[in-house]
């Protein structure tokens, strides 16, 4: 459903390196950065990337808005909000682990920036 999905960042470097751990976590390679300074994460389910403001204007979070990243397995959910927590991100919403009455493992966090992000494995 998605080519990519991109967020601002004001310090590129700074996010680099918190998405570089939590994607990292999950197994999704180091972000490669272009001559613009934005910085790249492809995979073959998509794309995900950090830029600087095409404005000019300070980065800020989508109110409302989340970005979800598919795990295969609940330790991967667990690995990825433990990585945010350690490189500048604020846990969030529920502790990770599976919700009551369903079959998904979530773990949610707010990066550097504010953007909500969220980690899910959906259980057999």
């Amino acid at each position: 459903m998605f080519s990519h999905v991109f967020v601002g960042a004001d310090d590129v470097a700074a996010s680099k390196k918190f998405y570089d751990a939590v994607l990292g976590a999950i197994g999704i390679p180091e972000g490669k950065s272009d001559p613009k300074g934005r910085v790249f994460y492809r995979t073959p389910a998509g794309m995900f990337g950090l830029t600087k403001p095409i404005d000019g204007k300070d980065a800020t979070h989508a109110n409302g808005g989340t970005i979800g990243f598919a795990c295969d397995s609940p330790e991967k959910v667990k690995a990825f909000h433990d990585a945010g927590v350690a490189n500048g991100g604020k846990s969030i919403e529920d502790p990770p682990g599976l919700r009551p009455g369903g079959n998904l493992h979530l773990a949610y966090l707010r990066d550097p920036y504010g953007n909500k992000i969220c980690a899910l494995h959906r259980a057999g």
